[in-house]
């Protein structure tokens, strides 16, 4: 250190009280001075040992499990199971409230089941590009809080990928590939109850998405050996001709809501807001009109009835072909439509 109103300097020995320091000058003399008088200089060599204390900052396994040791006094590392050496990783997203599908949002959950701790990355598509959500380490066994989504926010987690790397402390282990998994999410499926199953996992019900399952990656493509395998079996196993299965289309999902139809309602009144409620409901049923057994839920609520009376009114007059029926509460909640395009 220097001295700020004279000339020389030195190296503080002791703090004597709050004000007052003892200073070690550059001739080995002890001088009482006052702390405000000292500024501290940053030698090469000071510097230097910063930077190997921010070097030892940077998170490693090692810092992770000690930080966990440190901030959770109950932490006991997990003993391995013979069925964890197979890495199995899943998502879980939990209704906050499940008798609200419809408004309710969603606690995001990592589960590592396996014996390995994780690095992970968890990423949403924006764009041609990603956008991370959630990154760090998880432990071997145990399942971890990633965030809140809002149910506003669901379609931002319909494309995402999750990329994980295993690893183990201090012992040796069979070495798994570094994971990279594109996972499509439905949002349709957070609006219907039979999609939050029981698990082994948690206590509540939980939409379940595997991510890696017995080693192997959810959206993992098979080699060309693998799918000649596979005719080889389906030519031996099943007749010439197969009869076809008409599929059936997916269930379209349309709130019609205001405040998810649009961001800023201000200066709109009511019967405006119902006439762009009403021309989005026109919409969806002239994109969906040649579509033959398709089914629409839409969502309009309890409220006054206004909108659900006007949605009625126009289904018996414009698509009187359409079958039109109350949409299940349990999947969708009280105040949902169910139309079917004949």
């Amino acid at each position: 250190m220097r001295f700020l109103n004279a000339t020389g300097g030195g190296t503080v020995t002791k703090i004597i009280n709050r004000e007052l320091v003892l200073v070690t000058d550059e001739d080995g003399f002890d001088v009482p001075t006052l702390a405000r008088e000292c500024v501290i200089v940053e030698t090469e060599t000071t510097v230097h040992t910063q930077t190997k204390e921010k070097e030892k900052e940077i998170q490693t396994l090692d810092d992770f499990v000690e930080k966990e040791k440190q901030e959770d006094a109950s932490y006991v590392p997990q003993e391995e199971t013979p069925e964890g050496e197979s890495m199995n990783l899943l998502l879980a997203f939990l209704p906050q409230n499940e008798k609200m599908l419809s408004s309710t949002n969603f606690d995001a959950f990592l589960v590592n089941d396996s014996n390995y701790y994780l690095a992970y990355n968890i990423a949403v598509m924006v764009g041609t590009k990603f956008v991370s959500k959630a990154v760090g380490f998880i432990q071997p066994n145990t399942k971890i809080l990633l965030q809140e989504v809002e149910r506003n926010d669901l379609n931002d987690w319909e494309q995402l990928r999750v990329q994980a790397l295993a690893l183990k402390q201090k012992r040796t282990y069979t070495l798994k590939p570094a994971y990279d998994v594109q996972i499509k999410l439905n949002a349709v499926k957070f609006y219907k109850l039979h999609s939050f199953v029981e698990n082994d996992y948690f206590d509540e019900l939980a939409l379940i998405c595997p991510v890696v399952q017995n080693d192997m990656p959810v959206n993992a493509v098979a080699t060309e050996d693998e799918l000649e395998h596979l005719l080889q079996q389906k030519e031996t196993s099943f007749p010439a001709k197969i009869s076809k299965k008409q599929k059936q289309p997916e269930i379209i999902v349309k709130d019609l809501h205001i405040n998810q139809l649009l961001d800023n309602t201000n200066g709109m009144a009511p019967a405006d807001m119902l006439q762009y409620q009403l021309d989005v409901f026109n919409r969806v049923m002239a994109e969906n009109a040649k579509s033959k057994g398709q089914k629409i839920v839409f969502i309009h609520g309890k409220g006054n009835g206004v909108l659900r009376k006007e949605i009625l009114k126009q289904l018996k007059i414009k698509y009187s072909s359409c079958y039109v029926q109350d949409a299940s509460f349990q999947e969708y909640g009280y105040g949902a439509t169910m139309v079917t395009i004949r």
